[in-house]
């Protein structure tokens, strides 16, 4: 496939602009149905419109809104590609950044701002490439189908959730996906390029705790403490080492980066192969890794009491877990272990864990892609620690790869821009992103 000439200067300026305009409004999910996306998804509609597609505001509730519209492919009877991005952040301190988080700011060759990462900088990638394949009569092979959404950053209830639910006919025809949280510069020791693609996801698993007890005066002797009890089971969660558990996509994972650092490939199905040692022979290239060998579970959340002379009868905590595809019932069991006989669980926020296949024909597209603009690019698969709209879309029977491709500067660490202080973009990296974008996308 020869390099487009549609990709023009145009192309280019609208990713950068489009980026700075999106990050301008304050979509800010504050969680429990308290955001608005509307905004913003009035502006990508509007420029939808002017590449002569017919987008649809969709909403669950009043301001969550979202996007869709379908390109229609060259070919009829070809499988439809999904693509598709959040419009919702997570809320910024503006006190603590260097460049005021809503201002879209462009700052030597960086543009500034909550979502500038995660993730309307993509949304901004997309939108650019849709409007040159608009001006430049450019169809792709396949229908695509455009989604913008709401509140991917909570429990995406009113976005992808609701999309799949209640619009499912939006999206007939698709098989495959393309998203966040993947294709981005990842620099590994030795000077090595890596461009991690994602194939798979674990599943969410929000838990609360409720330990009950014997309500009693601070200064008497009470075995039956719900405090106490709490504070045990978040002890023995907090402490829990999971077994190592390789799914295919974190297998292929480090097959690949074995051969990429020069390393024997490693048997993974030995009875001795010890994964945490082997991480530690790839040096930085191990954090792509090493939080998806295991289930895992953080405490973040505890209320109890409400004043110190007074033993409360409950005692809550909140839990942030995350399974491995195929460990969903192991990890349940070792719940009901961890937790003990004085104290309940139960899910709060439940998603399903998602694998796509590493060794399938698309895969290869967004490899080639990714190595056509960076010779000196190392592709690998790798698992997501969390998880992305996707897990919805995968209910309408859509494999989802994580795909936001960035060419991003020694230096720069792009897993701390997502929900850290002073996120930012390269301008560079978009212009990257939207020649990588054109070439996968009409490749698939």
């Amino acid at each position: 496939m020869a390099d487009p000439a549609h990709i023009d200067q145009q192309a280019l300026d609208e990713a950068v602009t489009f980026t700075s305009d999106l990050i301008r409004y304050d979509t800010t999910n504050r969680g429990g149905g308290d955001g608005l996306e509307r905004p913003a998804a009035e502006y990508v509609a509007e420029r939808l419109a002017d590449a002569g597609l017919e987008p649809q505001l969709l909403e669950k509730a009043p301001g969550r809104t979202n996007v869709v519209a379908r390109l229609a492919g060259s070919d009829p009877s070809a499988d439809a590609l999904l693509v598709h991005g959040h419009l919702d952040v997570v809320p910024a301190d503006a006190a603590e950044w260097t460049v005021a988080p809503f201002s879209g700011e462009v700052r030597d060759g960086v543009v500034w701002g909550r979502g500038a990462v995660d993730m309307k900088s993509t949304d901004a990638m997309v939108l650019a490439v849709v409007r040159a394949w608009a001006r430049a009569g450019v169809r792709p092979r396949r229908d695509v189908v455009l989604a913008f959404t709401a509140d991917e950053e909570d429990s995406a209830d009113y976005g992808s959730g609701f999309l799949a639910r209640s619009h499912p006919e939006l999206f007939e025809g698709c098989t495959e996906g393309v998203s966040e949280s993947g294709a981005y510069t990842f620099h590994a020791d030795g000077g090595r390029r890596l461009y991690p693609v994602a194939a798979g996801e674990r599943g969410t698993a929000w838990m609360r705790l409720t330990a009950r007890g014997r309500a009693g005066h601070g200064s008497k002797t009470n075995r039956e403490n719900a405090v106490s009890r709490l504070a045990g089971a978040v002890h023995r969660i907090a402490e829990h080492r999971w077994p190592v558990r390789l799914v295919p996509t974190v297998r292929a994972a480090l097959t690949e980066l074995a051969a990429v650092h020069g390393l024997d490939q490693p048997d993974l199905d030995a009875p001795d192969f010890d994964a945490d040692a082997f991480l530690d022979r790839l040096g930085r290239a191990a954090a792509l890794v090493a939080p998806t060998l295991r289930n895992s579970t953080n405490p973040t959340m505890l209320e109890a009491g409400y004043k110190t002379n007074v033993i409360p009868s409950t005692a809550t905590g909140h839990v942030d877990g995350r399974m491995l595809p195929g460990y969903e019932e192991e990890f349940v069991a070792t719940m009901d272990t961890l937790v003990g006989p004085d104290v309940e669980w139960q899910f709060q926020h439940r998603e399903i864990p998602l694998q796509a296949p590493a060794d399938a024909p698309t895969f290869a597209v967004l490899r080639e892609a990714l190595e056509h603009f960076d010779p000196q690019a190392h592709v690998v698969p790798y698992c997501m620690s969390g998880g992305t709209d996707a897990k919805q879309f995968s209910r309408l029977g859509v494999t989802g790869y994580g795909y936001a491709p960035l060419r991003l500067p020694e230096g720069f660490d792009h897993q701390a821009m997502f929900h850290g202080v002073d996120e930012r973009v390269p301008v560079d990296a978009l212009h990257f992103g939207v020649r990588v974008f054109d070439r996968a996308l009409r490749a698939l």
